[in-house]
Parts: C-alpha cells; sequence; structure tokens
C-alpha cells in the first residue's frame, strides 16, 4: 500500500476535482484560482491553501511540490457553445501554464478535464497538440469521454473528456477508467417540491407560453431565449455557467406548485455535491449558477481518483 498521494489543484472553481480526489483517500495541498465569487465558496468549502490569483502570476516556487496536478481548464475556447477559437483564444493558452508546472513540479501524475468537443477541436490539431506537448514531457496518456448520467448515478447528461498522463509506464498500464454506473436516481429524487417565491416563473411574460408547452413533471425544460426545450431522455440537460443569467439555457421544472427554474441548491446536487456543501448567502444566485455550471461532476471524477489510487496499490 502506498502512501497517500498529494494534490495540487489548477483551475479549482469551487473545487469540485479536489473534492473527488478527496473523497477517493488523496490529500489535497494547494489550489488556484481566479475568480473571486468561486473563491468565497471555495474557502468556505476547503481548508487546504487557495492561491487566488491568475495562473499566469503563480510561481511554481510558491506552491508546495505534490504527486499530482490537475485543472479543469477553461472550456469556453473549446465548446460547441463558444468561439472555438482555441489555441489563437487567450483563454486556451492558459494550456501552456499547466505545463510550466508540469515542467518545474514534475509531478507523478497529470489530471486534466475539458469540454468533449477538444477532441475533435480544429480537426484533431488542438488535442494533438495537447497530446503531443505532454507527451514529449514523459507522460503516458489515457483519455475518455464519460457522461455523469452513466458514470455517477446523477441523472444530468453531462458529456466532459477525461486525460489521465502517468510518468511511470508499469502505472499507466495498470490504469483503467472507472466501468459504468447503473443509473437509479431520478429528476424527482434531486428536486425540492417548492421553492421560495423568486424562482417562479408566474410573473414572467412568458408565463403563458411555458405553461401552454410545459406538461411533463417527471422532466426539466430548457427556456432558450426564445423557445421552450423538452429533455425526453429525463434527464437534467448540461449546466451551464451562463443558466443564470435568465436569458439562455434556464433549466426549468414544475414542482408540486408551479413552473419554476432549478435553485442552485437543486443544481449542486446534479452536479453531485452533498447537501452539506455550503453555498454561500452572500453570493448573488447568479454568482452560484455560474460556479455550479463551470463545475464538475464530482462522484464523475472520484471514480476516476479511484481508479488513479488503484493503479499505484496494486
Amino acid at each position: 500500500m502506498t502512501t497517500k498521494l498529494s494534490v495540487g489543484g489548477l483551475f479549482a472553481g469551487i473545487g469540485g476535482i479536489e473534492l473527488g480526489f478527496k473523497k477517493a483517500g488523496f490529500d489535497i495541498s494547494w489550489a488556484n484560482e481566479v475568480d473571486k465569487n468561486a473563491s468565497i465558496t471555495y474557502r468556505i468549502n476547503h481548508k487546504h491553501k487557495l492561491f487566488e490569483k491568475d495562473l499566469r502570476e503563480l510561481q511554481t516556487k510558491e506552491v508546495e511540490k505534490v504527486d499530482i496536478i490537475t485543472g479543469g481548464f477553461p472550456c469556453q475556447a473549446f465548446s460547441v457553445a463558444g468561439n472555438r477559437k482555441g489555441f489563437e483564444d487567450k483563454r486556451g493558452n492558459v494550456f501552456f501554464e499547466i505545463l510550466r508546472f508540469l515542467d518545474d513540479i514534475k509531478p507523478k501524475v497529470i489530471f486534466l478535464e475539458n469540454v468533449k468537443n477538444l477532441k475533435n477541436h480544429d480537426h484533431g490539431k488542438t488535442f494533438e497538440v495537447i497530446s503531443d506537448e505532454l507527451t514529449n514531457r514523459g507522460y503516458h496518456i489515457k483519455y475518455k469521454v464519460l457522461n455523469s448520467a452513466e458514470y455517477a448515478n446523477v441523472p444530468q447528461n453531462r458529456e466532459r473528456i477525461y486525460i489521465i498522463g502517468f510518468k511511470d509506464k508499469k502505472i499507466y498500464e495498470k490504469f483503467d477508467f472507472p466501468k459504468p454506473k447503473k443509473l437509479t436516481k431520478t429528476i424527482k429524487d434531486l428536486i425540492d417540491n417548492t421553492a421560495d417565491e423568486k424562482f417562479y416563473y408566474n410573473k414572467s411574460k412568458y408565463y403563458e407560453k411555458l405553461k401552454n408547452e410545459m406538461i411533463n413533471k417527471d422532466t426539466i425544460y430548457q427556456w432558450r431565449r426564445v423557445y421552450v426545450r423538452e429533455n425526453k431522455s429525463k434527464l437534467c440537460p448540461t449546466l451551464t455557467a451562463n443558466m443564470g443569467t435568465g436569458g439562455h439555457n434556464v433549466p426549468l421544472i414544475i414542482d408540486s406548485k408551479d413552473i419554476r427554474k432549478l435553485t442552485p441548491r437543486e443544481c449542486a446536487r446534479f452536479q453531485g455535491y452533498d447537501d452539506n456543501f455550503i453555498l454561500s448567502e452572500q453570493l448573488a444566485n447568479s454568482a452560484l449558477y455560474k460556479q455550479i455550471g463551470n463545475s464538475v461532476t464530482v462522484p464523475v471524477i472520484q471514480a476516476i481518483a479511484k481508479q488513479i489510487k488503484k493503479a499505484f496499490d496494486v
């Protein structure tokens, strides 16, 4: 049995990746996040050191050496929903900041998470650059697209690519991604019967339109600026960072009272966060929606982290 492996988190957000690794038995040493609101949520829920600054300004000598570096690096540059500029986009270039940490810290493992579209972006050239840069640094790479609904017993349709690199080829060969998990939880298991009045749409100018089109209590609808979309799969659609802005991708349900949007707490549940994860009351709901939409599905991370641990322990 190995000693506990230490983890350092880049692009930490509210700490979903760190939480997943912690639940799998790893020690979290430090994390980095630039967003001030996400940092508020992070500090309330995690005790380890958080460097709140732009990654470009964080020096590798400031952080402790760790066995694993993780990063759910910004996906806007690669997302189907984004502008798809990739490495031309300033946000896409932060990948090269990750390489700086790999060069100086030389962790045993690199764990990256991004949108599914990363693999095919720019006809595969973007992924090729990422893969080559990691391989050139001695990492043996495995990657896979996992859907939260299939690997976390969480009824959210959320496909993300996970890229794991190992310095040690023997450990790389022992690592396998987790097997699918039977989905037993339903949307109704994660939503409350009623919510605060501010979440309801009965005073909205779109209320009559919504009332005419929303008839199924067993699923989640999305308000897409000008029309309503029913998710016939009876899964929560992919939660997004802009779902709290009111105009796009707002997840709507019919509860025992009326038509309303999901609350931040309900959205957190669809990302696999326990109710003991604190959502700060000092933050606006729009900030909480953004944080949760930008986060990861914690049980998926935990399942992968367990497989990493197993590869080291065997």
